[in-house]
């Protein structure tokens, strides 16, 4: 019996956990150089991040630059100013709109049985169709891991999100989205 009790009262501090947690998830794709031999990369730059006027703001250009680093050197990248590799993020911001439609049918109508059609008629019922629009921005932020050696791209990650408020914590947020992005850096060392 104490069992049951101290579920009951779990079940809703998870839903409360769920409801207060929700965020905007990031969806995650990379793309990376095959040929590279990415062991041979040490050291690290993080260069060419800008606020774009009128899409991110100087606070949070500041935060992804020092997530980026913090993740590089969590990997065990040390940063240098003659690095093996130059980091750069850029953040693309759209503002969409989402539509849908919802109809709802009512009245009454017939039933059909074996030895034939009972009741109502097509004229008895009808339908009402609402449309419902919201404003919403879609994020990507693209990091590129470029070779100082030869000057090309060798790896690439991008987090998409639907933001339609702004996180209750940026730092956060930001944070959880680089390292969720970086996860897959260098290739072959995802946690499965």
């Amino acid at each position: 019996m104490n069992i049951k009790r101290t579920n009951l009262r779990i079940i809703p501090m998870l839903f409360l956990g769920l409801v207060y947690s929700c965020s905007p998830t990031v969806k995650v794709t990379t793309d990376y150089d095959h040929a590279a031999n990415f062991g041979e990369y040490r050291t690290f730059a993080v260069y060419d991040l800008k606020a774009q006027e009128g899409q991110v703001n100087q606070l949070n250009v500041d935060r992804v630059t020092k997530a980026i680093r913090n993740e590089m050197l969590a990997k065990g990248f040390t940063e240098s100013d003659n690095p093996d590799l130059k980091v750069n993020a850029v953040s693309i911001l759209k503002n969409k709109t989402s539509m849908s439609a919802n109809t709802d049918f009512y009245g009454y109508g017939g039933m059909y049985r074996p030895y034939g059609y009972w009741g109502g008629g097509a004229m008895m019922g009808g339908a009402n169709t609402t449309f419902n629009t919201y404003d919403y921005v879609d994020g990507s932020l693209v990091i590129d891991i470029v070779s100082t050696k030869t000057q090309k791209l060798i790896w690439q990650g991008i987090g998409n999100a639907e933001i339609d408020s702004k996180p209750d914590n940026p730092e956060e947020f930001i944070n959880s989205s680089i390292k969720k992005i970086l996860a897959g850096f260098p290739p072959g060392t995802e946690k499965k």
